[in-house]
């Protein structure tokens, strides 16, 4: 197989992920002799595209996914898409709004025919774009959430909560998102600080004239208010404490409480309660037994339990209404400006009300101990371990969980009513009919929250409730990668309803990512316009496509601008096309434990270049070893020299540093482990050594290097393979057939494991100095500013035998004509280096006059740009107003200018003192 001069890489990336995948090489062994490893990979939204999140987590599980396999291990990485309950019906009911047709005009079932059909149509664009990306899932068993056997198990795990007594049916306080009419889960409300006002408002005290003061941001759910409160303990209201008051434009009589809940320095001390629309007014109205008054609709309009002028208005025209109404009355005291946090729906960005509704819910508490167990016991861990504190709080204060959804497109709720509100559940409407005997039955309406089918991901996928053999292998899994956003809505959701229903943890450790941030460490969304598709990435888009792409759409002019001047600034040529193993290579070095990513297109850049450093050495190496004896007759004499033996020892460092580097879930660090190996030791430092040896060497020592050359090469390509699959696997199909291998794929190869016996202090040692020797070298070539061209002779003193075997590397890699080992160096006055024991100098005659003009006039010129940093540092106005980055840039730029200062003036104290 030959290679092509230039490392191409879409071409490659879409004919070996199709014949991966048509060779069944993701499938798992199934072989129970072996361990198994086991990721189920968190599903995606069916409405959704890969995103930078995605292809960062993505990137790490498959690196391990292919680690694993290549060590034999029997290994399953099971994808799957969730039917996201809202988002997906809203996708669909945006399409019908477009033709003037609801929901409601098609009904519930040809509505969800319509669902079905989109999700044939594009539910596959993600998994479609994670192929693009090198997954290799065992695509054979992908899963849907809403496939018939996850619903089956859905309605079984139901089914026996229910009958449990775990789960239950009440009326009780929910987000609400009065446009989508459904509740909706915390992780679906995104709170951000507005500005509004405080209202003080005059509630007049019963049987005196006063009145007390009570402050609100929300005054229109005032005719819901069954109390006000104090602290017990504020001596202003003391006296009030069990008295009552007259609520405003109601006219009704509330009483005075007192409870801990309220903050004496907060307002004036006292609050309205109004248990059906707060969440904290709920807890206290139940910790005072007082029935809540529910005075909205449930698309956010005042109800009839308020006066009559009121019902039907808008939330917001009653506010107004009222704020205006108390001020002719003189109730109102005054308005202040106001911070406040204001949940909204992240679909709709509807303000979010809490709901008094009647919903289904699960009770957590007992579920809970056990999950709080199974970490306490170290059966299952969090890394970084940091996150255990986040986990374990959650559960400590865990609330029953609201699992009901007023919408049509989910799994719909297995519950029946009769005429008398009698409620069956079962798994299916016959089995409810038995239960009911001869009364009529209706089906709830409502669906199950989308994370309760997702909860059961780990074993639904693997045919629970039936006993199957992926089942008994495959959980626990080894490990769930996730985001830290979601370790409540479903990680813990997860660890609890596996312990419950198969006595199980769902996985054993949980690696939690940071977030990919942009180059500013700003997080990416649409609205800041900073995001980036992982696609754009791979393939290359320009710049002009780029901000089409993040303003299209965009009602407001100002901010459409202002993404298109910020586009232009970071990325004036939009982005090269860096091919997936670059970007792949990039977000494993970028994932540092405990850290969000600021991703840095200069970190491509330097990934691509390493491709094509890699694909450049593998193209040298067939070029003097295809066709030529590379040591495959073991028979035949080999003699190694100080350099195979180097390269040898160092891939066995590197493959100890790989191994640990996978255990600790250290991607940046076997990322680095990859680069430093393959980029500085193999190719600028071996392939350079292995040059000089195939010219000069005898044939025992020529078939050692060519045979060392394919060997290491060989090895770093499985070496690297699980985080760059697709570049690794086009070399080393070129490069195998050089060791006796053919075949077959790279992933199905064994990985590199390290054989300590084959590390080589000594030839290490002798290395070392060689390349210590060899750079210096080079140093005195840039300090006599010699060109590349120009060939000298360098004199050495030191241990002769040692210098003279260096020499042949020596002369070669520093561009020298001749090296000639003395005594003692000979008189002159070039620049002398020492490298331990060593000395160097290069014999080139120097017009002391001119070299001294020379390094002084070098001298000021650095002296004045040390000064000119130092001035810029020195002026608070740029320290403290410019970004960190750049002040810290500054200080680097300061610090090398010095550097470099030093060492010329040592140059010309040297000079001068001769």
């Amino acid at each position: 197989m030959e290679l092509a001069k230039s490392f191409e890489p879409r071409d490659i990336e879409q004919r070996w992920y199709q014949q991966w995948e048509q060779s069944g090489y993701f499938k798992p062994s199934m072989d129970t002799n072996q361990p198994a490893y086991c990721i189920m990979l968190p599903p995606p939204n069916v409405t959704g595209t890969l995103h930078m999140g995605h292809a960062f987590q993505h990137t790490i599980m498959d690196a391990l996914i292919r680690y694993h396999r290549m060590q034999g291990d029997n290994t399953l990485w099971q994808p799957g898409t969730d039917h996201a309950g809202i988002a997906t019906q809203i996708v669909v009911e945006r399409q019908l709004d477009a033709k003037n047709i609801s929901r409601h005009d098609l009904g519930r079932d040809a509505f969800l025919d319509k669902v079905w059909e989109w999700k044939a149509q594009s539910g596959s664009t993600i998994t479609g774009q994670m192929r693009r990306l090198g997954t290799s899932c065992d695509w054979s068993r992908e899963r849907f959430t809403m496939d018939d056997g996850l619903s089956t198990a859905v309605s079984d795990v139901f089914v026996k909560l229910y009958n449990e007594g775990l789960i239950y049916r009440g009326k009780r306080l929910v987000n609400w998102d009065p446009v989508l009419g459904t509740a909706v889960s915390d992780l679906e409300v995104v709170s951000t600080e507005e500005d509004g006002f405080m209202w003080h408002i005059l509630y007049a005290i019963e049987g005196e004239d006063g009145f007390v003061e009570v402050a609100t941001t929300r005054p229109e759910t005032l005719f819901g208010d069954v109390a006000v409160a104090v602290h017990p303990e504020d001596e202003r209201y003391k006296h009030l404490i069990g008295r009552h008051v007259r609520l405003p434009i109601a006219e009704r009589s509330i009483p005075v409480i007192a409870d801990d809940y309220v903050d004496p320095a907060f307002g004036t001390g006292v609050v309205k309660i109004t248990p059906a629309h707060d969440f904290n007014d709920y807890a206290v109205g139940a910790r005072h037994h007082m029935v809540p008054i529910s005075v909205l609709t449930l698309d956010a309009k005042m109800n009839d339990l308020c006066p009559t002028e009121y019902q039907g208005l808008d939330r917001y025209v009653a506010r107004e209404k009222l704020l205006a109404e108390l001020h002719d009355k003189n109730q109102l005291a005054h308005a202040k400006p106001h911070k406040l946090m204001v949940p909204r729906g992240d679909r709709t960005n509807a303000v979010i009300e809490p709901m008094l509704t009647d919903q289904w819910f699960v009770a957590m508490a007992e579920m809970g101990k056990q999950g709080l167990e199974v970490v306490k016991s170290g059966e299952l861990k969090f890394v970084p371990e940091n996150w255990t504190s986040t986990y374990n709080q959650w559960l400590e204060n865990i609330q029953d969980w609201c699992i009901s959804r007023q919408l049509w497109w989910g799994h719909r709720i297995p519950a029946w009513y009769d005429e008398d509100g009698n409620i069956y559940v079962a798994h299916t409407e016959a089995e409810a009919q038995q239960q009911a005997g001869d009364k009529i039955i209706t089906r709830d309406e409502d669906v199950l929250d989308t994370w309760f089918s997702s909860a059961l991901w780990p074993f639904s996928t693997l045919g629970w409730p039936d006993k199957t053999p992926e089942l008994d292998a495959f959980l626990p899994g080894s490990v769930l990668v996730t985001g830290f956003d979601i370790i409540f809505f479903w990680v813990a959701r997860m660890v609890m309803m596996s312990l419950h229903f198969t006595g199980k943890v769902p996985f054993r450790e949980v690696y939690v990512t940071g977030l990919v941030r942009d180059a500013h460490g700003n997080k990416m969304s649409k609205s800041k316009g900073n995001v980036i598709d992982p696609l754009d990435l791979i393939d290359g888009i320009a710049l002009e496509d780029l901000i089409a792409k993040r303003t299209t759409g965009m009602m407001n002019p100002k901010q459409a601008a202002s993404i298109t001047k910020q586009t232009r600034a970071d990325y004036p040529d939009g982005f090269a096309a860096f091919g997936t193993d670059a970007l792949r290579f990039t977000f494993a070095s970028l994932a540092t434990h405990g850290r969000d990513i600021k991703f840095d297109l200069q970190r491509a850049d330097g990934y691509r270049n390493f491709c094509n450093k890699l694909w450049n050495a593998t193209r040298f190496v067939m070029m003097n070893c295809d066709g030529k004896d590379v040591g495959l007759d073991e028979s035949l004499p080999l003699t190694y020299s100080d350099a195979d033996r180097w390269i040898i020892s160092r891939l066995q460092q590197a493959e100890l540093s790989m191994a640990q580097s996978f255990s600790d879930y250290r991607f940046d660090m076997a990322s680095r482990a990859v680069y430093e190996f393959v980029w500085d030791e193999y190719c600028d430092w071996y392939l350079e050594l292995a040059k000089v040896q195939l010219q000069a060497g005898d044939d025992t020592a020529s078939r050692a290097t060519r045979r060392t050359l394919v060997r290491v090469l060989e090895t770093a390509l499985r070496l690297a393979h699980p985080i760059i699959p697709f570049i690794t696997e086009e070399l080393w199909q070129t490069v195998a057939p050089l060791t006796g291998k053919s075949g077959g794929s790279i992933m199905t190869q064994p990985y590199p494991l390290a054989d300590t016996a084959k590390i080589d202090a000594t030839a290490n040692s002798r290395i070392v100095l060689l390349k210590d020797i060899i750079n210096a070298t080079r140093g005195l070539r840039g300090e006599m500013s010699l060109s590349p061209a120009v060939k000298v002779p360098l004199a050495m003193t030191g241990d002769a035998d040692m210098l003279n075997s260096f020499a042949p590397y020596i002369a070669a890699l520093a561009k020298l004509s001749e090296v000639k080992i003395h005594n003692e160096l000979p008189e002159g006055d070039a620049p002398v280096a020492i490298v331990g024991d060593t000395k160097l100098m290069l014999l080139v005659e120097i017009d002391r006059e001119a070299e001294t003009a020379r390094l002084q006039k070098e001298i000021s010129r650095l002296q004045g740009e040390v000064d000119k940093c130092e001035a810029k540092l020195g002026n608070a106005s740029f320290v403290d107003r410019a970004p960190a980055a750049v002040v810290d840039q500054e200080k680097q730029r300061m610090a090398d200018f010095k550097a470099t200062l030093n060492k010329v003036q040592d140059q010309l104290h040297r000079l001068i003192a001769k």
